[in-house]
């Protein structure tokens, strides 16, 4: 812990993968934290501790878990997914009532959510950069550290906590770093519906098409309801152009660069992750976003359309699909 600091009582709602990350980080730094958790996942935390390793080194924290929180910490963090999020807010109610709440969270306007959800507007939005995979309970792999981005209202505080554990920087629009981020996890939908890696879809000259098809949608859609994309991962809204409007065998770098981002450990994106654990995906808040925006002002974006058909299809049969089903649609 940063030397002046004072110890908190922070509470982790959801410790997955980057959950688990942040809760094993504050853990480490000294805070006091509580993390809430449901079957072999908290059974595992329970019995020996929230282990992480990889990125941000190792380290086993043996915090509190349960399934819903019994008493108010002094902040809190929102990591579930975005489609179980209203229900986690819901089951932890008395506990945040009036408590600073950061989201962090794939999609648009999460916390905007949380707060209509709460009632009170002590609510800030996160966007996390690592890459990290949880597939045994009680137990992540950072595959690829990475920034956390907050912003909004109580942005500063949630900004100033969690630099002492993580790489972590403030934005002026978390709601334009949404979209820088949505745009990123494109690389998400493709791997779950074929059952690679990110980085072997990329490598697939006829699925990065695909992929790349689903950018441009995102980045055209984001600047035609006139988002002003904010810098992540070295993506400024110049690249978001250049994904918008370049030809292919410019803008192609773009999914490229992502590649060699993640390293040589295969990630598997969250949406497969979710697919493989047997539960249900966000991929209505990522690339069904994209869909709902377009739709919003008027426009189309039938890629992201079709590959959320091909998740919901993998979701319902537990079968992966052939490659070529996804190299046809671009």
């Amino acid at each position: 812990m940063a030397e002046g600091s004072a110890r908190q009582r922070i509470a982790v709602i959801g410790a997955g993968a980057i959950g688990g990350v942040l809760a094993a980080r504050l853990d480490a730094v000294g805070h006091e934290v509580a993390v809430t958790a449901r079957g072999a996942n908290l059974a595992a935390i329970r019995a020996d501790g929230l282990r992480i390793r990889g990125g941000f080194g190792e380290h086993v924290a043996r915090v509190r878990a349960a399934e819903a929180l019994d008493e108010a910490p002094d902040v809190a963090i929102l990591a579930v997914k975005a489609t179980g999020a209203l229900a986690a807010l819901e089951a932890n109610r008395a506990a945040l009532a009036g408590v600073p709440l950061l989201v962090v969270q794939n999609g648009l306007g999460g916390e905007r959510a949380a707060a209509r959800a709460l009632g009170h507007d002590r609510v800030a939005g996160g966007i996390a950069l690592m890459a990290a995979n949880s597939l045994e309970p009680g137990a992540v792999t950072v595959t690829a550290p990475g920034d956390t981005i907050v912003g909004g209202e109580e942005g500063a505080r949630f900004a100033a906590l969690l630099a002492e554990a993580l790489p972590t920087s403030e934005t002026p629009s978390i709601e334009g770093a949404q979209w820088t981020k949505l745009l990123i996890n494109m690389v998400n939908a493709i791997p779950a519906i074929v059952g690679h890696s990110v980085q072997d879809v990329i490598r697939d000259p006829g699925l990065r098409r695909v992929m790349l098809a689903s950018m441009r949608e995102t980045a055209r859609t984001g600047l035609a309801a006139g988002v002003r994309f904010q810098p992540l991962q070295g993506l400024t809204p110049l690249l978001v152009r250049v994904v918008a409007f370049a030809p292919q065998r410019i803008a192609q770098q773009i999914p490229l660069r992502i590649r060699e981002r993640l390293g040589d450990v295969p990630n598997l994106g969250s949406t497969q992750q979710s697919i493989r654990r047997g539960q249900p995906t966000e991929i209505d808040a990522i690339n069904g976003a994209v869909v709902a925006e377009a739709a919003r002002i008027g426009r189309e974006a039938p890629v992201n359309a079709a590959l959320v058909e091909l998740v919901h299809e993998v979701e319902r049969t537990g079968t992966f699909l052939a490659p070529s089903v996804v190299r046809r649609l671009a």
